[in-house]
């Protein structure tokens, strides 16, 4: 018999696979953001913002002001700053985005503000090892030029 307390059905359980961490729309965070779970900033944030294998979402009250690194980018709201997805980018049609965008892909919506750059990187498949080059199968040898009928018969051999 465990000596644990249980769990309520109230109490929330944790996944860790797919957790969600919300800056709410009161919050201002000055510095830097280092998440390793999905994000949404309805508040304001200066500094940088760093989800590499996760979804940063700007939701429509956001205000981030800052270099943000992220696999997939969702913004509703305004980024002032360098952004960088190693998947995708997705600015929707009240957002605004002040900045050089470098990405995979990219969606800016019919009244989306857009102002920078846009890089768009190609995510290289990767190459198989270098194997060796075959080796050529022993086929029946060639004959010589000279022992081919028209070669044998002069044709061809015009010398003057």
């Amino acid at each position: 018999m465990s000596t644990l307390p249980g769990r309520s059905a109230s109490e929330p359980q944790m996944d860790t696979h797919r957790g969600q961490a919300v800056l709410g729309k009161s919050v201002i965070v000055k510095g830097q953001i280092l998440s390793r779970e999905d994000l949404t900033i309805d508040g304001e944030v200066e500094g940088t913002v760093e989800l590499q294998e996760h979804r940063l979402t700007v939701g429509p009250n956001g205000k981030v002001l800052a270099s943000v690194k992220a696999r997939e980018i969702v913004v509703l709201g305004t980024i002032h700053g360098n952004v960088e997805t190693t998947d995708k980018i997705d600015i929707r049609k009240e957002a605004k985005l002040v900045g050089d965008i470098k990405t995979a892909r990219i969606v800016i919506e019919d009244g989306a503000y857009f102002k920078g750059n846009i890089d768009i990187v190609r995510a290289e498949a990767p190459r198989p090892a270098a194997q060796p080059a075959p080796k050529p199968q022993a086929a029946a040898p060639a004959q010589p030029a000279a022992n081919t009928p028209a070669m044998a018969a002069g044709v061809g051999d015009h010398k003057r």
